[in-house]
């Protein structure tokens, strides 16, 4: 793979796949590869044949977190060079219907954990190790990690994973909540690819629905939620997706959706 372009975007069909692309830094966020990342999150937000979205890194793992070396020399400007891009990215993929796989391998540490948690689909391989990491610097976490953690896991144990910043295996990463599926190293592509394929085979617009839906019920009360519930449904309503399943349902077929 190419090591002079910060970051890959591969396309299979209807799935888009983000690579973080600096192996020698175990994919370190540097200034250049989060600009990179933003630039790629906004092309595929309004792209509407992208009906699924894996992230991933080349190497020897998903993510090392932010490049410490940036933090070193500036420690105020390079986080803010750092921080405001990735923090648009991840405002911009809440509002994706595609949706968010992570393949994650070797590490997921800091910044690395922070995206991963940001992920409706996170798959691991045997040996994967996380830690949230940001108080081993001195540092409270970015990237959406506050937002994301408690909700994966639950407070207090949110608390522990961050104030301690332990290591954890894949394993223990599963029992917590923090991955959906820990999968042999060498099955681990092959399978985000199918789930994503899978994913991308259904009712995009009303997957973009349920996965909002989900994310925003911790914000209202159950009135606002069923307020938003019935909005959105009566969206996925207007769809010629909802015809295609209502039709195949009745008719005991297997729907072929469309995204439209």
């Amino acid at each position: 793979m190419t090591t002079d372009i910060p970051l890959m975007l591969e396309r299979d069909g209807a799935v888009a796949t983000i690579c973080f692309n600096r192996p020698s830094a175990l994919n370190a966020i540097d200034p250049p590869m989060a600009r990179a990342f933003l630039s790629v999150v906004r092309e595929l937000v309004v792209d509407k044949s992208v009906r699924a979205v894996i992230m991933r890194g080349s190497g020897n793992g998903f993510m090392a977190g932010g490049d410490l070396a940036v933090l070193s020399a500036d420690p105020q400007g390079g986080a803010a060079e750092l921080i405001v891009p990735l923090h648009e990215a991840v405002r911009l993929l809440e509002t994706m219907d595609a949706p968010l796989l992570a393949q994650v391998h070797g590490v997921a540490a800091g910044a690395g954990l922070s995206l991963m948690l940001q992920a409706d689909f996170v798959l691991a391989a045997v040996g994967t190790r996380f830690n949230l990491a940001y108080a081993n610097i001195g540092a409270s976490c970015d990237v959406g990690a506050s937002w994301a953690l408690p909700r994966r896991v639950g407070l207090r144990r949110a608390l522990e994973i961050a104030l301690l910043s332990d290591t954890h295996d894949a394993d223990a990463a599963e029992r917590m909540g923090l991955i959906n599926r820990v999968v042999p190293a060498a099955e681990l592509e092959a399978e985000a690819l199918a789930l994503a394929h899978r994913l991308a085979g259904g009712p995009t617009q009303a997957l973009g629905h349920l996965r909002r839906l989900m994310r925003s019920s911790y914000h209202r009360d159950l009135a606002g939620q069923l307020d938003a519930e019935s909005a959105a449904f009566q969206a996925c309503a207007a769809t010629s997706d909802f015809r295609i399943g209502v039709d195949a349902f009745r008719s005991r077929k297997t729907p072929s959706f469309t995204g439209r």
